[in-house]
């Protein structure tokens, strides 16, 4: 089973992304994804998740009405719009699979994880 975000790269600010979170292996439509990242010095902190039935949950009030989840089934992916981006949202991009039905913003409580993304606002 294996993981992997893409999409990533260096934007200016009010620019805007869309990270892929693809998958081998493993059939993503059963499992909560969650988004996670990770800037210098940081913890790595949730950012949202879309669970098995397609709700979107945020965890970081910050990019409530600026990033959006979605989940393409017929591409076996989940993607994230960012948009209208800022300096402060500049780090490596994860994301995450857990088989529940109410997803966790702890990243301990994950199953499977991707290899991250850099992400990088200019200002």
């Amino acid at each position: 089973v294996q993981l992997q975000a893409s999409g990533g790269g260096l934007v200016e600010t009010g620019g805007s992304l869309r990270l892929s979170c693809s998958a081998s292996g493993l059939t993503l439509d059963p499992y909560a994804i969650g988004w996670f990242r990770q800037a210098p010095g940081k913890e790595r902190e949730g950012v949202l998740c879309i669970s098995s039935r397609g709700g979107t949950t945020y965890w970081t009030d910050s990019v409530k009405g600026r990033f959006t989840v979605s989940r393409d089934g017929a591409k076996n992916t989940v993607n994230l719009q960012m948009n209208t981006l800022k300096p402060e949202d500049t780090a490596v991009y994860y994301c995450a699979a857990d088989n529940v039905l109410i997803p966790s913003a702890d990243p301990v409580r994950y199953d499977y994880w991707g290899q991250g993304t850099q992400v990088t606002v200019s200002s």
